[in-house]
């Protein structure tokens, strides 16, 4: 990563940026930022400078370096998706949010009471960092990038940073840019923790560098020198530069090799970075025929590429004078590659709404897979073998289940979704969209076409078959076919079934009244008038139970046939003025408080009968409809309409008691006599019945008797008695 010193100076100096989306941006943050601190130490603006200046070099758009500021508002907007939104946009808006939620995950993950959790810890991060990624690449260069700055800032004033700050850079961060390709960022991650992690150490082996600092720089000198000459010589054009070797690699090859400094060689390395592909071998050649090479010391990175898209010629190579050397030869390209990494060039940008994604996202397709499926390598390689949380682990970390339970598979265009282990290519639709689940078909993974009860594996690239409209199989249901491991897609595949069976009995119960009304010469009447009449909320509602044979069709012809001319008389109400009005005795039974004559009826759905506790409901045509207080129907209207709403009571009672019909529903364990011995039980208390209905589910009997009483209070008795009938289960009224 070449430092650009115009836009760090800037950055250090805290001037307004030149573009005017991020100078609207620090604007925008001053105000909310300029004098918090962050948990680091590091004044919150600085860091965003700071962080803004690393994304410039690494080549980030100019969103990315916008978000540097804006994710460190987020913490102190009441609303932030909704206000950035709204001054931002919904991309940048969106960026800022998930950065922010990634940098609150990040100071979760650490602490862990041991290594074990740690680890497991670490990888959860790595999960959230694959999610994030999923839905916005630049996700990933913004956490490098404040994480470096962090470490840059700890270096600079010389304070001790948090050892699971320093190990998390380490194991997340550091091959986090690896797998990115973002090479100076991964070398100054390491060499900046392990500085701080390990400061004797590391002034010992750079003292040790120092020391020997001359007697390096001549040599390197004077190979570029000769390898320039010879380049010339053979009309090659190339630029020859040393590259310098990190403290942290240093380190790494004398622990793993069990080396002392006097004995690592290959302190000296030199990059040739040349016009194309062919001078790349040229130049190869000229090299090897310098020097001589060292056996097992040569890869070739341009005919087999990195997973993330790197590419160059690696080679060691031995002096006359008994000098070791790597070399590496590349394009320009590819350097530009290497610096700053294949995710700091993908174009970002809204595209609406394309395929069943939502959003497509301009680049290559391929690379961005292929880098999707290194960052689930580090997933899987911070899991380990065995990723078994020890006993009493903290959970907050995990959503639904824990990181060994959850695969990740990918779209055509990169976008990483979660998923249970096991799950399959329908479980997969249903995750990306409930309609493409509904509608998918067929799948293709990694290209060839798979049976939809194909366990899918981490890193697979998933692409979903679907037809253009249609629904869900009944097979998927069956457990023992294995289409569905999510139970959520399967409560969406039940749910569709559900529905459907819906709108087919509200069919069958529509056509029902229609019937109804046709025969009762009052087809104009109004339909959800009708159902409001009898109490439900809405005409759907009064079809559904029409259908379903729960809400007699004699119910809405004697609703049809009321006489809105019946006699009332006239008793005295004392008014809460203490004046007295004339309020009427209603049919039914009921007074309305307060009124004169209202036709009034009692509502079909709940049967109240004296001395329950009643409500009144003023329906548009047909008076008022009398509810128990406890009908949820009643509870619902009033909900909607509070303003149609009355107060209604119980007359006393005269010499000829009405007689009101009441429903009780009973549940029992289905035999042959079942239904006269309940029917005993009635005519022994001296309740009347006047309609039964019952239906059969299994071995389970569905029971509803129809009863005429003056006075609900005598129900009691009754269940009680039919609750100790042989195989009943539970009674009760409706």
């Amino acid at each position: 990563m070449s430092p650009n010193p115009s836009e760090s100076a800037r950055s250090a100096a805290g001037e307004t940026p030149t573009d005017p989306r991020i100078a609207q941006a620090r604007a925008y943050a001053i105000a909310l930022i300029d004098t918090v601190v962050l948990e680091t130490g590091e004044p919150a603006l600085e860091h965003a400078d700071g962080v803004r200046g690393i994304l410039c070099e690494m080549g980030a758009d100019v969103e990315a370096q916008a978000a540097a500021y804006l994710n460190l508002v987020v913490p102190h907007l009441a609303h932030p998706q909704d206000q950035l939104r709204k001054h931002f946009g919904e991309a940048l808006a969106a960026l800022s949010v998930e950065t922010r939620k990634l940098v609150e995950v990040s100071r979760m993950a650490r602490g862990g009471p041991d290594e074990a959790e740690l680890r497991r810890r670490h990888t959860e991060l790595v999960r959230r960092l694959l999610l994030g990624f999923s839905r916005d690449l630049r996700v990933a260069l913004l956490r490098l990038a404040s994480r470096l700055q962090s470490l840059r800032y700890y270096t600079r004033t010389r304070q001790p940073a948090p050892e699971a700050f320093l190990a998390e850079s380490m194991e997340v961060y550091a091959p986090l840019a690896n797998r990115l390709g973002i090479w100076q960022v991964k070398w100054e991650l390491e060499d900046l923790s392990f500085r701080l992690l390990q400061p004797g150490v590391y002034k010992d082996i750079a003292r040790k560098l120092d020391e020997r600092r001359v007697e390096r720089e001549q040599g390197i000198s004077m190979a570029i020198a000769l390898l320039q000459s010879e380049l010339r010589r053979q009309r090659i054009v190339a630029e020859v530069v040393g590259r310098p070797k990190h403290i942290y690699s240093i380190w790494r090859k004398m622990q793993g090799k069990q080396l002392q400094f006097e004995q690592v060689m290959d302190l000296r390395a030199l990059r040739i970075i040349v016009q194309d592909v062919s001078a790349c071998y040229a130049a190869l050649s000229v090299v090897h025929a310098m020097w001589s090479s060292l056996p097992n010391e040569f890869d070739d990175y341009i005919a087999k590429p990195k997973p993330n898209g790197y590419q160059s010629l690696h080679t060691v190579v031995r002096t006359e004078s008994g000098q070791i050397f790597e070399i590496q030869i590349r394009t320009a390209a590819m350097h530009a590659h290497a610096e700053q990494g294949s995710a700091a060039h993908w174009a970002y940008k809204e595209a609406g709404a394309k395929g069943y994604q939502g959003q497509a996202q301009a680049g290559d397709y391929q690379s961005r897979i292929a880098l999707a499926r290194q960052l689930l390598a580090l997933q899987q390689e911070l899991a380990g073998a065995d990723t078994t949380p020890p006993a009493g682990a903290a959970t907050e970390l995990a959503t639904e289940q824990d990181t060994e339970d959850r695969i990740f598979v990918l779209t055509p265009q990169a976008r990483i979704v979660e998923l249970a282990k096991g799950a399959t290519p329908v479980d997969f639709a249903y995750a990306l969209h409930t309609d493409l689940g509904h509608r998918c078909r067929g799948a293709r993974v990694d290209g060839a076409l798979v049976p939809l009860t194909t366990p899918l594996r981490s890193g697979q690239t998933v692409e979903i078959v679907a037809a253009k409209e249609g629904g869900p199989s009944r097979d998927w249901l069956n457990g023992d076919l294995g289409y569905l491991r999510s139970p959520r897609a399967r409560a969406k595949v039940r749910a569709w079934f559900n529905q459907l069976a819906q709108e087919q009995t509200i069919a069958k119960g529509r056509g029902q009244v229609e019937r109804l009304l046709q025969r009762e010469g009052k087809t104009s009447f109004n339909l959800q008038s009708l159902a409001e009449g009898l109490g439900f909320r809405s005409a759907d509602e009064l079809f559904d139970r029409v259908g379903k044979d729960e809400f007699s069709q004699r119910q809405i012809e004697a609703y049809l046939r009321a006489d809105p001319n019946a006699p009332v008389v006239e008793e005295p109400l004392a008014l809460p003025s203490g004046n007295s009005t004339t309020p009427r005795k209603q049919g039914g039974q009921v007074l309305v408080v307060g009124m004169g004559s209202l036709l009034t009826q009692l509502a079909p759905c709940c049967k109240p009968a004296p001395p329950d506790a009643i409500g009144g409901f003023v329906t548009r045509e047909k008076g008022v409809t009398v509810h128990r207080a406890s009908c949820q129907n009643f509870r619902n209207i009033a909900h909607q309409h509070p303003e149609r709403v009355i107060a209604v009571t119980w007359s006393g009672q005269g010499e000829n008691e009405a007689l009101y019909p009441i429903d009780l529903e009973v549940s029992a364990n289905d035999r042959q006599g079942l239904l006269r011995d309940i029917s005993d039980v009635l005519t022994k208390e001296r309740i009347n019945v006047i309609a039964v209905s019952t239906r059969s589910v299994g071995e389970l009997a569905q029971m509803r008797f129809t009863v005429q009483l003056a006075n609900s209070a005598k129900l009691k008795r009754a269940l009680g008695l039919i609750a100790e009938v042989p195989g009943v289960l539970k009674a009760s009224r409706k």
